[in-house]
């Protein structure tokens, strides 16, 4: 991956629906900071929140079998996306697969490009 791929993967991430809102923000800070001054302490703010956020899979599965995620998703849906990460363990995985995680784990991979 280049850099160039990287500010890609970045706006992919903060484009997915299943990004939360500090990721995107400390997203669009970084790629506000390219070029500039900011943009080694942004990368590394955006490290640290990709850090927190990716979810592992056994914490998708236990929140979509919750009630909360019955109350917040429907119970179909919720039992679908359980059902999925359940499938995503079996094969192997170990971090949620939604877009937003998926991108994240991507630059986690190719960190030393950010910094």
């Amino acid at each position: 991956m280049n850099k160039q791929e990287l500010i890609q993967t970045v706006k992919e991430m903060i484009a997915a629906p299943s990004c939360c809102q500090e990721l995107k923000d400390a997203g669009q800070k970084w790629l506000g900071a390219l070029g500039s001054a900011a943009e080694k302490t942004a990368a590394e703010e955006l490290l640290q929140e990709i850090r927190e956020d990716i979810a592992p899979i056994d914490h998708v599965i236990e929140f979509f079998e919750s009630p909360r995620a019955a109350e917040i998703f429907g119970k179909e849906k919720a039992k679908a996306i359980a059902a999925h990460a359940r499938e995503v363990k079996a094969a192997g995985g170990k971090w949620c697969d939604c877009p937003a995680c998926s991108a994240g784990l991507k630059i986690l991979d190719n960190a030393a490009l950010l910094i």
